[in-house]
């Protein structure tokens, strides 16, 4: 705790009046008497007024706040303040929070605590970098009975809170978990096509139902339409390949690329658990972290406490690594999703390890189109610098296209979808996949 004593601005102004009738006493020397009399009330009541602030006990400040926030979104942060003494006292209210990682409305604020009673003050918190940051203790700045002193205190203990990508949407799925609500996530259920679902039980025909699942046998039992239902297989694994590199510090908007692949992840990982597949995540091109696939919901929170404080770093990406090192530690088939932001520069680095991959298992390939680019070919020309930068962009997103269609023609999926709807594309994929029967 750190507590110091300062002279408010109604001190100040009292003693800037004595001053200033000093000057009359400079006339009238039979007033010398009044005025020192006046100095001497005044400075009796200023050290009364210091002397029973330094007594008085400090308040008690909690901090109310949960132990994770997501990234991006406006939280709100409350102070409890309880009064101690038998006064009303009057407080002004500053929490220290991470100033490099959250933006901060309402503070610092005013409250007045009634004698032995407390207060609340609320003031809003918005996260923009990820990892584990430290509240320092509140500042207090606590007013004098008369007003004209305040005590400086930094009360509370410190309070370390993780900030998380935005679960926000896995909120947003589990309130629209009906296939009707979900197409307003963008999420469509498509019928299902082809093998690879396990039967799950008989009942009645619906209209919509394919005469392939018609039982012949029971309908002629029971005499009335009796159709096949199936499930899609479980106990698969889907393996997330988490791209650090340089390439993914892009930004279009408040998040970069990498905060909008995290988003993606922890969605389509939420999916794939309820699904009853195991999920797990490995990390290049940059801090290597490995979670192990594990089925269950369960695995969600360990999930995210992988990968939750990681950053893009300015390594570039080592695909072929990436590849050894995912075949050495999942050797059974799984379906590999890649994270990344492919570049026309990636033809040579990443073929072979695409290649590698989909000998063993199905690979997904979620790219992170740059919304930049399109802008760019939308806008008017008038000029020769807009005409060589229009040529020069038209260059690159055709040698891009190019790199994904040979990725394609190695086997694997290529998703190419803007940081906003990257999301809803690959849970797209994923269930288009299961219900195919291709895992």
């Amino acid at each position: 705790m750190r507590l110091s004593l300062s002279p408010t601005p109604l001190l100040l102004r009292w003693l800037a009046g004595w001053t200033l009738l000093g000057l009359i006493p400079a006339f009238q020397a039979e007033l010398t008497v009044y005025w020192l009399l006046a100095g001497g009330l005044l400075l009796t009541v200023a050290a009364w007024d210091a002397f029973h602030l330094h007594l008085c006990p400090s308040p008690l400040v909690k901090r109310l706040m949960p132990p994770a926030l997501p990234l991006g979104a406006w939280q709100a942060i409350r102070l409890r303040c309880n009064n101690p003494t038998n006064q009303t006292i009057k407080l002004t209210l500053f929490d220290h929070y991470p100033t490099a990682a959250a933006d901060c409305a309402d503070l610092p604020q005013r409250i007045t605590v009634s004698a032995n009673g407390w207060a609340e003050l609320t003031y809003r918190l918005r996260p923009v970098v990820r990892g584990a940051w430290t509240f320092a203790p509140v500042q207090i700045w606590q007013a004098s009975p008369q007003g004209l002193w305040q005590r400086d205190d930094r009360l509370g203990e410190p309070a370390t809170v993780r900030v998380y990508p935005d679960f926000a949407a896995i909120a947003r799925y589990i309130r629209l978990a009906s296939a009707q609500r979900e197409a307003l996530m963008g999420i469509h259920r498509r019928r299902r096509r082809g093998e690879g679902q396990n039967f799950h039980q008989l009942r009645e025909y619906r209209i919509g139902d394919s005469l392939r699942q018609i039982d012949w046998k029971a309908t002629a039992r029971t005499r009335k339409l009796i159709a096949r239902e199936y499930q899609d297989e479980r106990h698969q694994t889907v393996l997330f390949l988490l791209d650090c590199s340089r390439r993914m510090r892009a930004q279009d908007d408040d998040l970069s690329h990498f905060d909008h692949a995290l988003n993606a992840m922890i969605l389509l990982a939420y999916v794939a658990l309820r699904q009853g597949d195991a999920v797990g995540v490995q990390s290049f091109g940059g801090e290597r972290r490995w979670l192990v696939p594990h089925p269950g919901p369960g695995t969600l929170t360990p999930l995210i406490n992988t990968v939750y404080d990681l950053q893009p770093t300015l390594e570039p990406p080592d695909y072929a690594e990436m590849a050894h090192l995912t075949l050495t530690r999942q050797r059974k088939r799984a379906l590999i999703v890649l994270l990344t932001n492919l570049r026309d520069e990636d033809q040579d680095d990443l073929r072979p390890a695409i290649a590698l991959l989909s000998r063993r298992h199905l690979v997904l390939i979620a790219n992170l189109r740059e919304p930049v680019l399109y802008e760019l070919l939308t806008q008017p020309i008038h000029n020769l610098s807009q005409a060589q930068l229009y040529a020069t962009t038209c260059h690159y997103q055709l040698q891009r296209d190019r790199v994904q269609e040979e990725l394609r023609h190695l086997g694997g999926i290529v998703l190419d979808a803007p940081p906003q709807r990257l999301p809803a594309t690959m849970v797209n994929q994923y269930l288009d996949l299961k219900r195919g029967g291709r895992l």
